[in-house]
C-alpha cells in the first residue's frame, strides 16, 4: 500500500501536480506509523545469508524454501520484492 503511494506521488510530482502529491504523501506519513520499522537491505541481506548458511541451501531450486524462512524471520520488516531479490543474488 505504501508503495503505490509513493508511486503515485513520485508520478504526480513528475507531472508538477502538487496538488496530487501532497495528499498521498500526507497519507504515508499516517500509514507508515503503524508498520513496523523497516530493515535496510544491509540487515536483509545478513538474514538470508545466515538462513542459506543454516540450511545449506544452494542454487535457485532452493529460493521456495529460503524464502519461506526469511520472510517468516523478517515479518513484514521489509517489502517481498527486496527479499526476492537478495535471495535470487545469493543463491545463484
Amino acid at each position: 500500500l505504501v508503495k503505490m503511494r509513493k508511486d503515485s506521488a513520485s508520478i504526480f510530482t513528475e507531472q508538477n501536480r502538487a496538488d496530487l502529491a501532497e495528499p498521498e504523501l500526507a497519507q504515508i506519513a499516517v500509514i507508515e506509523k503503524f508498520l513496523p520499522a523497516q530493515l535496510s537491505e544491509a540487515e536483509v541481506e545478513a538474514i538470508v545469508a545466515k538462513i542459506i548458511a543454516e540450511t545449506g541451501a544452494s542454487g535457485i531450486a532452493a529460493m521456495g524454501k529460503v524464502m519461506g524462512l526469511a520472510a517468516t524471520q523478517i515479518g513484514g520488516q521489509a517489502e517481498g520484492k527486496t527479499i526476492s531479490t537478495i535471495v535470487k543474488k545469493l543463491l545463484v
